[in-house]
């Protein structure tokens, strides 16, 4: 059965350094988390793309849902993705470019993934991103890349997945979906190193022009107050486009830092762990309908934040 990363096995696979279970946030968002191991399953180095995080900002009622940019991975990696049509079955475009060493990205529901077990795995519909590894049809089973690791589903999961069960008056499944072209040699780490440095210098260029942390700030307290007012469940829809996203960027950053050989990496640390902490706050603010502490909760990341910009202006080029 053809696949991808031929060797790539659900049961024997290693997540990434990026997704150890020591770091403050083991798992960032889908996208970024599976290029992480995409990357790593490829055999080189996903520190390299993460120039990216320092442009994060804060949306108004969110922070960035971070993604790499599909040319930095090209420059960085020769990787080409773009969007693939869907205009007929799902499953026999993604087989027909499987057989092309071509990975897909396939928007799925979450409901049908097992990885998902406790979170929403047949217990409520979601959309997430996977990369499908290997497909198998005829046994109804489905290697992918999803969050922080390397999975296999089969049977019904398989049927719900790929809405194969449909009747002839369904909606047709069309998902957004991209491809991914590899090319024949990996780079080595000096082409990483050389276009990682250039890519931070300009996404540094294009880091906010105010603190976003500040700006988050400003209205953290009545966005809580209004969040005590929903059902309990929203508490970590919020949390997680605001605070986890916030922490996990700059985690990563972090990282970035420190695999180039920069100064920086505990300053982005001290943002990340801000927001972990904050977000056990907001949920006993919740809990406890006491919103006042957190108007000062942010105050180490927003000076973190202005402390990292500085210091990076004196030492990219």
């Amino acid at each position: 059965m053809a696949a991808v990363f031929a060797g790539a096995n659900p049961e024997t696979y290693r997540p990434h350094a990026l997704h150890d279970a020591e770091r403050m946030w083991p798992e960032t968002n889908c996208y970024v988390d599976l290029w992480i191991e995409v990357l790593n399953a490829f055999g080189t180095h996903p520190e390299a793309m993460l120039g990216f995080s320092l442009t994060q900002d804060f949306e108004g009622d969110q922070f960035t849902f971070f993604k790499v940019p599909l040319e930095d991975l090209e420059a960085l990696y020769g990787i080409r993705t773009t969007e693939l049509a869907i205009f007929d079955k799902v499953e026999s475009h993604v087989a027909t470019q499987i057989a092309r060493g071509r990975l897909c990205l396939v928007e799925m529901d979450s409901f049908y993934m097992p990885d998902t077990r406790g979170v929403a795995y047949r217990q409520e519909h979601g959309k997430t991103t996977v990369a499908i590894n290997r497909l198998d049809l005829e046994n109804k089973q489905l290697d992918y890349f999803h969050n922080a690791g390397f999975f296999r589903l089969e049977g019904e999961d398989f049927d719900g997945l790929l809405q194969l069960n449909n009747g002839p008056d369904a909606l047709p499944f069309l998902p957004y979906t991209e491809f991914a072209k590899f090319p024949e040699q990996r780079p080595d780490e000096a082409h990483l190193r050389r276009g990682a440095k250039r890519l931070l210098a300009f996404h540094f260029g294009r880091r906010p022009t105010e603190n976003p942390v500040a700006a988050f700030a400003k209205v953290f307290p009545k966005q809580v107050e209004a969040v005590a007012e929903r059902p309990f469940g929203f508490f970590h829809k919020y949390a997680f486009n605001t605070l986890r996203q916030l922490g996990a960027n700059f985690e990563l950053a972090g990282s970035h830092l420190d695999w180039l050989g920069l100064d920086g990496g505990d300053t982005a640390r001290k943002i990340s762990e801000t927001a972990k902490s904050v977000q056990f706050q907001l949920a006993r603010a919740v809990t406890r309908r006491k919103f006042d502490p957190l108007a000062t909760a942010l105050d180490p990341a927003i000076e973190a934040w202005d402390t990292l910009m500085a210091d990076l202006a004196t030492r990219i080029d």
